[in-house]
């Protein structure tokens, strides 16, 4: 969601209620975005950084697949 200063300004409470429910709010002059309204992180909730050290640590394996299939492809991976 987009607004005007003076809108914001009008508006704060409900736009502080807008982030709270993950929305975003920018704050534009003459239609340029300026500023951006975003939520603190909460105790007990993740913040990016969290999620980014997640992705950097990789998705663990799937242990209980059925088959992997290596018996299509050769050492590398190529199919045989």
């Amino acid at each position: 969601m987009s607004v005007d200063i003076a809108e914001a300004a009008e508006r704060l409470d409900e736009l502080i209620d807008l982030v709270l429910r993950n929305d975003e709010v920018a704050i534009c002059r003459a239609d340029n975005p300026i500023a951006a309204i975003m939520a603190i992180a909460q105790k007990g909730q993740g913040t990016w950084d969290d999620v980014w050290a997640l992705a950097a640590k990789g998705r663990p394996p799937n242990t209980d697949q059925t088959s992997n299939h290596d018996e299509f492809y050769d050492e590398n991976g190529l199919p045989k």
